[in-house]
């Protein structure tokens, strides 16, 4: 979790971009892509919209977490360990995430669409396999019971406490959920898409961004445990903390739109050599 600006309008920038991120996050990947192959079998009609319904319900436990903190606020403080603690669980599971997601890739047959691999996934049981549009957004909800995100949305909350009491931090939970809603509803409209190909486009698309977000954990692990270590990269990355976000979300971004070109291109030579 990066030091949060006191500048207001830095501060919402800084957590819509953290809900993009968290919304492109590997485990909200991997649920959201069984959520919608499920689906565009069991209930077509709703299948490109198992993202947007992911992170409602995602997004409305996170506000309801906004809320209860900044009331709780004047009886409780923040515990210096949550920061800390929060930190290194974030880095192995990004670890974790990168190497299984690398794994994924490389061990997937050339016919086959490259799945991306979560760890919360697995727990779910039968609710990974929800067909219902209320049982989707209950995943979700779920998912927004675990300690990385309790821990993150606590952090931008009291920030919301001190800019102004229970009202803002509420905003900023607001804020988080319409930039997780925007992440994940593109990821669910991307996956239908993918199912509804199941071509070459669609295979070399999805490895792509399954690199990509690999790459990306790993190299989000790597500098927050650098930053661990290395007392001068904590202070050269102060203020840059909306910068490293937004970096982080447009190379994954950038993958989105280069798997799409690359698998159209890879269709088209195909075509020409026919």
């Amino acid at each position: 979790m990066p030091a949060l600006p006191s500048d207001h309008l830095a501060l919402v920038l800084l957590v819509f971009v953290l809900g993009l991120k968290h919304g492109f996050d590997a485990d909200h990947l991997a649920t959201i892509d069984g959520l919608t192959r499920f689906n565009a079998r069991a209930n077509p009609g709703w299948a490109r919209y198992c993202g947007t319904l992911f992170s409602l319900g995602h997004g409305a436990v996170v506000v309801a977490i906004a809320l209860v903190v900044s009331r709780l606020s004047g009886a409780w403080a923040t515990p210096a360990w949550l920061e800390l603690s929060g930190a290194w669980i974030s880095i192995a599971f990004l670890i974790l995430l990168g190497m299984l997601n690398l794994r994924a890739v490389f061990t997937a047959e050339a016919h086959e669409m490259v799945h991306p691999v979560g760890l919360k996934g697995r727990w779910l049981g039968r609710l990974g396999q929800a067909a219902h549009p209320g049982g989707v957004a209950l995943v979700g909800a779920l998912f927004a019971l675990s300690f990385d995100t309790v821990s993150q949305v606590a952090l931008f909350a009291m920030a919301g406490v001190q800019a102004g009491g229970w009202l803002p931090a509420t905003g900023l939970g607001l804020v988080f959920m319409l930039g997780m809603l925007i992440a994940d509803g593109v990821n669910g409209w991307w996956i239908a898409r993918l199912i509804a190909r199941a071509d070459g486009t669609a295979r070399v698309a999805s490895r792509v961004m399954a690199l990509a977000v690999a790459g990306m954990s790993l190299l989000v692990a790597a500098y927050g445990l650098a930053r661990m270590v290395l007392p001068e990269l904590e202070i050269w990355g102060e203020g840059k903390e909306l910068v490293l976000g937004g970096l982080v979300v447009g190379v994954v971004f950038v993958s989105f739109l280069l798997g799409l070109r690359l698998a159209r291109g890879s269709v088209m030579e195909s075509r020409t050599v026919a």
